[in-house]
Parts: C-alpha cells; structure tokens; sequence
C-alpha cells in the first residue's frame, strides 16, 4: 500500500501540472500544506523531499520550497538524501551489487521473479506515459528492490533492504533530467530480456551499463567497479 507521503506527493504533482503552483512561485508553509492536506508535518516533508530529488521543486533552507518544475538542475544542486549519504557513493555501492542480483536471477530462471519483475516494468511504462513521476519512481525502485529478493541471496537481499531509502532517493533523481525521462524503462527492459533468456552475464551488464547511464544522468561519474 502505498505511503501517505506518496500520495500527498502525487496530490502536489498534480497541482504543479496543472499550473496551480507555477514555476518559480514558492509553496505555501508547511503548517498550511499539512493541514490542506491533511497529513503530518513528518509526512509532508517525506513528500518534498521525494518532489526536490525528482526535479519538481527546491527547498531553500530559511526561504522556503520553490517550485522548479521544468528547469535544469545544476549537479552542486542535486539534493543530498537519506543518512546524507551523497548520491555518487549509493550509485557506486549500486553498481557493485545491483548487477550481481540481476544475474543470480537470470541464472535461476524463476518465473515468479520474472513476472513481479514485468508487473513492476509495466507500472513504470504506464506511470510514465501519464507523465507521473512519483508513480514511475517508485515503480522503477520496486524493479531494482524485486531483483535482489529474488536473488536467492539473503544477505544481499538484506543489505539492499537496509539501504532503501537512500537507493530509493538515487532512484528519483535521474527523473529530474526530461530529456532522459524514458531512459529507465528502456535500460529495464535490457535487463528484463537477459533475465528471460537465462542469460547471467548479460543481465550483470545491461544492469551496470543502467546503473553507470542513470548517474550520468545525474552528472555523476565515477570509475566502474
């Protein structure tokens, strides 16, 4: 079931794209927001911070949460996420274990694991077309966290789940970037075919190229593992 703070974010996407909060204008305060939507203080800001990590808005401590929804975001402006852990060291922690699960999957050819797989790829594709970023985030996160629960490895399978929150936030952030909107689903949908043909290392490579092309995204670069 989706979080309250999901959907308090959809419900502020919304409102940003229908032009109900204009690019450049700030968001009401949080008191306000909270009460309008009725959800917790703890709740709302949950919601900005997935709205920053994906583009849409900008909080500037002391001012307030200015709406930016269509601008480009400068990489020294790329919103530090949970455990303030920078996004550069979760997409190389990422691409040191996700390609690794990708392939253990590949390699166990379990059906079951490939239809959840296909479920979450299909609500990706589908939130996308309706241009709904919260949706295709967490839809894009719960591909890359099936992956490592149907490893059949319980201590990476664990590790990730310890990390969600941050791997959830490096997930958001290449949204930011329109150009490349689709770029996920197609770099998914390289993995989804390896794991099909029970192509081990095919699936470890599509799934690091995806990971070393969404940092990039981001403006991250660094050394592949």
């Amino acid at each position: 079931m989706p979080r309250i703070s999901s959907f308090a974010a959809q419900t502020l996407q919304r409102q940003i794209h229908e032009g109900r909060f204009r690019s450049g204008e700030m968001l009401p305060g949080q008191r306000e927001l909270s009460v309008t939507l009725g959800i917790s203080r703890a709740a709302l800001r949950e919601a900005i911070s997935t709205l920053e990590a994906l583009g849409l808005v900008r909080c500037q401590p002391g001012k307030g949460v200015f709406v930016t929804a269509g601008l480009r975001r400068p990489l020294a402006e790329v919103p530090t996420g949970p455990l303030a852990l920078p996004a550069q060291d979760v997409f190389q922690f990422r691409a040191i274990v996700e390609p690794a699960a990708a392939a253990l999957v590949a390699r166990r050819r379990n059906e079951a694991a490939r239809a959840l797989l296909e479920a979450s790829q299909h609500a990706l594709e589908t939130a996308l077309h309706k241009l709904d970023l919260v949706a295709a985030a967490e839809a894009d996160l719960a591909f890359h966290l099936a992956l490592a629960e149907h490893s059949a490895n319980p201590l990476l399978a664990s590790v990730i789940r310890s990390l969600e929150e941050p791997i959830g936030h490096s997930v958001r952030l290449p949204f930011a970037e329109p150009e490349g909107l689709w770029a996920p689903a197609d770099e998914h949908r390289a993995v989804l075919d390896a794991i099909r043909a029970g192509d081990g290392d095919a699936a470890h490579t599509a799934m690091s190229l995806h990971l070393m092309r969404a940092a990039a995204r981001v403006g991250i670069h660094f050394n592949a593992p």
